[in-house]
C-alpha cells in the first residue's frame, strides 16, 4: 500500500480576496471559513502569457499571480512557494482555457502536490496527471488533510481509468510509457451492426492496445489512439524537447517525424508586445522561438515559420491545419487547446499538453478517456447578420453548458443551420469547443466538406459511407436550439460564458480597441465580414471613431491573399484601420491589439476573455460584423443598429 503524506499547507482559492490575504499572511483556515470558491479558474490566470518564457522548475515562483478575486491579483511571485502550501482548493470547472501545462508544473514546483475542485477540465486534469500532480473532487479529504492524516495513492486514483491511475502510479506519463508502452498492437475496425457516431467510428479506426489497454471504447475508459498529424508551436516546443531528452537522452527516434508539424504562430509580433518589451522578457521568448527551431531542424519536422521582416507567420496552427492537412477521418493533436477548430472537416482534432505531446513524437499513440458524445442541433433558420460566433456564444450562455455538461464531451454539430453553413463558419463553432469545456467539436463532412477540399487545397475527395453518425448512434443528451430568433451576442469581460443578446443591452460599454482576427476570427469568411461593414461605412463617409484603434488580423497568408485578390486591403487602409500579418498576436497579450490599460475595453472576434487573456483591460467577444461596427460606432452595437443609425447614404 502507498501512503501519501500531503505535509503543508492547504491554500483556498476563495472569491474574497481578504481571505486569500489572511492565508498568503500564514493564517491556516478550514473550508467553512473560506466563502465562496473561486469557480472557473483559468490557465491564463494559473500561468498568464508572460510566465511562459522558462518550462522547468523555475516555474515554480508563478503560479496563480494572474489568479483574479475581488477586482485584484492578491497572489504575487514566490507566494505559493513561501507559504509552504501542498494542496489547492476551488470551485468548479478548475483549469478552463489552454492547453498550457506550465499551469501545472508550476503547482507542482511551488510544492502543490494535489488540487480539489468540484470538477476539472480535460486537459488541464490529463496534463497533470502526466506530470504526476493529484487532482481530486472528493471534498472529503480537506478535513482528514487538516488533521495531518496521510492518504492512501490507490484512494486518490479509484476514480479513474485504468490508464490514468496506472500513469499516477508511476509518477507521470513518461515514466509510465517507458515501462508499459513496449508493446502495442492495432485491433482492427469492429464489424457489428451497433449503431455509433462517426466519433467512435473514426477512434475504433485509431486505437492502438498497450498492456493497460484493450480494444474497448466504452465511455470512461482510458485509450491510446494514432494521431495522423501531430503539430506543436513555439511556445511549447522547448518544453516537449526538456522532458524527452532528459527522460530518453539524445538524439530521439520519433515516430513518423514527416506528421509532425512545427509551426511559429504565437511570437510573432513580440517585439511589438507591450506586456512582453514592459516586462523585460523579449529576449527570454527569442530563445523559445530559437529553441522551437533547433528541435525542428534536428528531427527534420515540416515547419511553418515567420514571415521575411520578422513580423508575422505563415498563420496560426489551427487554420494551417484546415487549409493544408487535416482530412474528414483522420485525427490531429496539438499543444493547443483551439486544435479542435479542424473538426469542421469531419476529423477528430483535440488539443493536448507538452508532455502528452512529447510521448506521442516517440510511440506515435496519444492518451484519451473516451468521451461521451453531445449532439447540438441548430435548427430553425439564421436570421441575416447573425454568425456563427454569436450562435457559440449564446451555446456558452445557455445553463446546462455553464453548469459544465459539455466538460469532455465530444460536441456533435448538427441541424439545418449548419448543413447550410461554410466551412469557415462550422471551424468558429469546433473552435470553441475548447470555450464549451469539450474534448472536441465535429461536424460530419459532406458536400460542403467536398466543396472547400476542391476550391481551398486543390484536392477532391471522396467521402466514405462510414463517415457519419448512425441512425441510433448514442448520445449522453440532445440540445436542441432554435436559430430563428437569435440575434448578436456579446460575451461580457471575465469568461466567455457571460454571454447575452446584444440587444438587452440598454447601456452600452464604450470601446478603446477593436481587434478582429485570431484563428477565430480571422478566416477568408470573416474578412469578407470585416469587409461589408467597412465598405458600407465608407460609402457613408463613415470612419473609425476618433479615439478607438481597430486591427486586424489575418489567421493565415492565404486569407491575406484572398483579400488582397478581392481588394479589402484598400478598404481597409482607407478606414484606418492597422492591418497585422498573420498571428495569434493580441489572443495572447502578444502583440498589437492588446490593451495597455486595466482602464481599456476591447470588443474582440478572439475566443476568450479571461482576466489578462489579452491584456489588463475588459475583453468584450463578439462577432466579426459587430467588432467592424462597434469600431465605427465607438461603443459596441451590431452591424443592423450601426445601419439604423445611419439610414441616409452621402458620398465620402
Amino acid at each position: 500500500m502507498a501512503i501519501i503524506d500531503f505535509a503543508g499547507r492547504i491554500l483556498f482559492l476563495s472569491d474574497d480576496p481578504e481571505i486569500i490575504d489572511r492565508q498568503l499572511k500564514g493564517e491556516n483556515i478550514a473550508l467553512v471559513d473560506a466563502g465562496s470558491l473561486r469557480d472557473d479558474v483559468s490557465t491564463d490566470e494559473i500561468t498568464p502569457a508572460h510566465s511562459l518564457t522558462v518550462w522547468d522548475e523555475r516555474l515554480g515562483r508563478v503560479p496563480y499571480v494572474g489568479f483574479a478575486a475581488g477586482g485584484r491579483n492578491p497572489i504575487g511571485i514566490d507566494d505559493v512557494k513561501n507559504g509552504g502550501f501542498a494542496v489547492t482548493v476551488a470551485g468548479k470547472r478548475y483549469g478552463k482555457g489552454s492547453s498550457r501545462e506550465h499551469s501545472p508544473l508550476a503547482e507542482r514546483s511551488a510544492g502543490i502536490r494535489l488540487v480539489i475542485a468540484e470538477s476539472f477540465e480535460r486537459i488541464y486534469r490529463q496534463n497533470a496527471d502526466n506530470l504526476g500532480l493529484f487532482t481530486s473532487t472528493d471534498f472529503s479529504l480537506i478535513e482528514r488533510l487538516l488533521e495531518g492524516d496521510p492518504i492512501d495513492l490507490e484512494e486518490l486514483v479509484a476514480s479513474r481509468d485504468a490508464i490514468a491511475a496506472g500513469i499516477l502510479r508511476h509518477g507521470g506519463l513518461l515514466h509510465y510509457g517507458r515501462e508499459r508502452m513496449q508493446h502495442v498492437s492495432v485491433p482492427g475496425v469492429r464489424s457489428d451492426a451497433t449503431p455509433r457516431t462517426l466519433t467512435e467510428k473514426i477512434l475504433a479506426r485509431h486505437l492502438v492496445v498497450t498492456e493497460d489497454s484493450n480494444a474497448s471504447l466504452e465511455p470512461g475508459t482510458g485509450a491510446f489512439i494514432r494521431a495522423d498529424w501531430r503539430f506543436m508551436h513555439e511556445a511549447y516546443t522547448g518544453m516537449c524537447a526538456h522532458v524527452l531528452h532528459k527522460a530518453f537522452g539524445t538524439p530521439l527516434k520519433l515516430y513518423e517525424p514527416r506528421s509532425v508539424l512545427a509551426i511559429e504562430d504565437h511570437m510573432s509580433y513580440i517585439h511589438q508586445s507591450p506586456a512582453h518589451i514592459g516586462r523585460g522578457l523579449v529576449p527570454a521568448m527569442d530563445h523559445m522561438v530559437a529553441e522551437h527551431r533547433r528541435f525542428a531542424t534536428d528531427y527534420g519536422l515540416r515547419t511553418h515559420g515567420a514571415l521575411p521582416g520578422g513580423q508575422g507567420s505563415e498563420g496560426i496552427a489551427h487554420p494551417l491545419l484546415t487549409e493544408l492537412y487535416a482530412l474528414p477521418g483522420q485525427i490531429v493533436v496539438g499543444t493547443d487547446s483551439h486544435t479542435t477548430h479542424s473538426g469542421a472537416l469531419g476529423c477528430i482534432a483535440f488539443g493536448v499538453g507538452s508532455t502528452e505531446l512529447a510521448n506521442a513524437l516517440v510511440t506515435g499513440a496519444v492518451r484519451i478517456t473516451v468521451p461521451q458524445s453531445l449532439r447540438i442541433e441548430f435548427a430553425g433558420r439564421l436570421p441575416a447578420g447573425v454568425t456563427a460566433k454569436d450562435m457559440v456564444l449564446h451555446l456558452l450562455a445557455t445553463p446546462r453548458i455553464k453548469a459544465g455538461a459539455g466538460v469532455g464531451k465530444v460536441f456533435e454539430f448538427a441541424g439545418e443551420v449548419v448543413k447550410l453553413m461554410s466551412t469557415d463558419e462550422r471551424t468558429t463553432l469546433t473552435n470553441m469547443t475548447a470555450e464549451l469545456g469539450g474534448f472536441t467539436g465535429i461536424v460530419a463532412p459532406d458536400a460542403e466538406t467536398v466543396r472547400f477540399l476542391r476550391e481551398r487545397r486543390g484536392i477532391d475527395v471522396a467521402l466514405e459511407a462510414w463517415m457519419c453518425s448512425d441512425p441510433g448512434a448514442k448520445y449522453v443528451e440532445t440540445i436542441t436550439i432554435d436559430c430563428s430568433s437569435l440575434g448578436s451576442v456579446v460575451a461580457a469581460p471575465g469568461d466567455p460564458g457571460n454571454g447575452v443578446p446584444l440587444a438587452s443591452l440598454s447601456e452600452r460599454p464604450q470601446i478603446d480597441i477593436a481587434y478582429g482576427g485570431s484563428c477565430t476570427g480571422g478566416k477568408r469568411e470573416d474578412f469578407d465580414r470585416y469587409h461589408e461593414v467597412l465598405a458600407w461605412a465608407l460609402e457613408r463617409g463613415l470612419d473609425v471613431k476618433p479615439g478607438v484603434k481597430l486591427y486586424l488580423q489575418f489567421g493565415t497568408t492565404a486569407v491575406r491573399d484572398y483579400c488582397i485578390q478581392r481588394g479589402y486591403i484598400e478598404t481597409f487602409e482607407k478606414i484606418g484601420a492597422a492591418i497585422l500579418q498573420p498571428s495569434c498576436g493580441a489572443c495572447v497579450n502578444c502583440g498589437p491589439g492588446a490593451s495597455t490599460d486595466g482602464g481599456q475595453v476591447t470588443v474582440s472576434a478572439i475566443n476568450r476573455n479571461f482576466p489578462g487573456r489579452s491584456g489588463p483591460g475588459g475583453v468584450w467577444l463578439a462577432s466579426p460584423p459587430t467588432v467592424a461596427a462597434s469600431a465605427i460606432a465607438g461603443e459596441i452595437v451590431s452591424f443592423d443598429e450601426l445601419q439604423s443609425r445611419h439610414p441616409a447614404s452621402r458620398p465620402s
